[in-house]
């Protein structure tokens, strides 16, 4: 098995701002305040966090091949 990343990038869809980013590895992340516009993001249909929907890696249960807050 693979070693799970813990750092993501999260790019804020209404503004485009960018801000790296530590996961939780033992709960979800459903909302994200963007620092810049102060958009609240939510995951997107079908993604359990924000990080699945926004990020550029997966949330570390996803990249382990697990449900995710479940």
């Amino acid at each position: 098995m693979s070693e799970v990343t813990l750092l993501s990038t999260i790019t804020c869809p209404a503004c485009g701002h960018k801000k790296q980013e530590v996961m939780a590895t033992d709960s979800c992340q459903y909302f994200y305040d963007c620092e810049e516009c102060k958009t609240i993001l939510k995951p997107l249909n079908g993604d359990c966090c924000v990080f699945c929907s926004f990020g550029t890696v997966k949330c570390p249960p996803i990249q382990a091949g697990v449900s995710c807050c479940g």
